[in-house]
């Protein structure tokens, strides 16, 4: 007799003979010594191949797909529970050692600057070529419209293609995700018209201070806040107030509008989390998608209502002040293209980095955005508006560090309990 033993327990062993495959999993249930009738089986073992797939051979076909994957959808978004599946069994190789690539600091840095700069290049081309065209055409509802036409299109075509998985969609999802979008288009719309009456600096001064509304409103719905976090909202206050009394191309419905889109945003943030807790397996693309799409069936119809009348003859009016109809196309079709992409590649940097580098890198994508539009559309800047814009800015970097130091507090206890 010949006993062989099957094991581990997870393991897959696979018989080949011409023409036939046999796999047997090993299981617990299964003994560990098979009993096999040497005399009777012998032939068909020595006829028969034993195909046995090494882990480490698993783990390079695995980044092999991965690759291939990158290449065919660059900006993919990394989902945790995906890429665990291999984790099992390529934790080790067959010499029982460690198979978990080790990653040098120069290629973490290296991957956070490729985050971090696409994320601020498209963050900046969108918002230069945003404010070329409502410089030209006016009509800021049309063309957030049509930002959430692309983003829908863009999402239905890597949906399409298989290059995002489709995500599960029932009524229940749908009824909750219709506050998060609504609030989501006030958000959207609000920062939109901001942009038409006043300068782009100014208008991400004024939303910078979206922190101070975020704990607001999250203070009234029962969260509470350290001593920390509200000392750190007050320069925010301070140097927002300074920079709109100081602003040169000031306007009252510019400075309204880019207040209520804070309060737009922090709503859908809040409403999400409340609304959202039964949804966690919907990754944060797939969850921006639908957001969009119903987005765009929120805006378009009261857009054609406050607006409609005046498309026609603004687009004219354009087309004589620019010269070139491909010209206003190109500038629509870039604002459009890149608003959804700079929104894709902030869930992408979230994905890849901690909360409280996400938060600093936000920070600073304000600055960046603000120093390259005063840039190129050279807006005369007053040393006391400069101030206000600095102190906001710093307040809203103290309001991120004491925020991320409340949270890994709280993820602290929750793994001591």
């Amino acid at each position: 007799m010949l006993s062989l033993n099957i094991f581990p327990s997870s393991s897959s062993v696979t018989f080949t003979k011409p023409n036939h495959n046999f796999s047997i999993n090993a299981s617990p249930i299964l003994k560990p010594n098979l009993l096999i009738n040497r005399s009777h089986h012998e032939s068909h073992l020595k006829s028969s191949k034993l195909s046995v797939t090494p882990t480490s051979l698993i783990q390079n076909l695995t980044t092999n797909s991965r690759s291939f994957n990158r290449f065919l959808h660059p900006f993919e978004f990394s989902t945790k529970p995906r890429n665990q599946i291999f984790k099992a069994v390529s934790d080790r190789n067959p010499e029982g050692e460690s198979s978990a690539p080790i990653t040098s600091p120069k290629s973490i840095n290296l991957k956070l600057a490729l985050v971090f700069g696409f994320w601020y290049f498209q963050n900046i081309v969108f918002n230069i070529y945003n404010k070329k065209v409502l410089n030209f055409f006016p009509f800021p509802w049309l063309l957030a419209s049509f930002q959430l036409f692309v983003g829908s299109i863009w999402m239905l075509a890597l949906w399409s293609l298989k290059l995002q998985p489709f995500p599960k969609i029932s009524k229940s999802f749908i009824l909750a995700l219709l506050g998060p979008a609504l609030f989501h288009t006030i958000g959207h719309i609000s920062a939109c018209v901001s942009f038409s009456k006043v300068a782009v600096s100014f208008t991400h001064v004024i939303k910078s201070a979206e922190p101070v509304f975020s704990v607001i409103f999250s203070s009234f719905l029962g969260d509470k806040y350290p001593i920390k976090v509200w000392l750190s909202i007050l320069p925010i206050v301070l140097g927002c107030s300074l920079a709109a009394v100081t602003e040169v191309s000031f306007n009252v419905q510019g400075l309204w509008c880019a207040l209520i889109s804070n309060v737009g945003f922090v709503l859908r943030n809040i409403y999400s989390k409340r609304s959202l807790q039964n949804f966690k397996e919907v990754n944060g693309l797939n969850l921006y998608g639908v957001i969009t799409i119903l987005s765009l069936l929120y805006l378009f119809p009261v857009a054609i209502f406050v607006e409609g009348s005046q498309w026609i003859p603004g687009y004219y009016k354009a087309l004589e002040a620019i010269g070139k109809p491909s010209t206003l196309y190109i500038w629509v079709l870039v604002s459009g293209v890149f608003y959804h992409l700079y929104n894709q590649s902030s869930y992408q940097a979230l994905d890849e980095i901690s909360p409280l580098s996400f938060s600093v890198g936000n920070t600073m994508k304000r600055v960046v955005v603000i120093v390259s539009s005063v840039l190129v559309f050279r807006n005369p800047v007053r040393p006391l508006n400069g101030l206000g814009s600095a102190i906001a800015i710093l307040g809203t970097f103290l309001y991120s560090q004491a925020t991320a130091a409340k949270k890994s507090k709280k993820i602290e206890g929750e793994k001591s309990s």
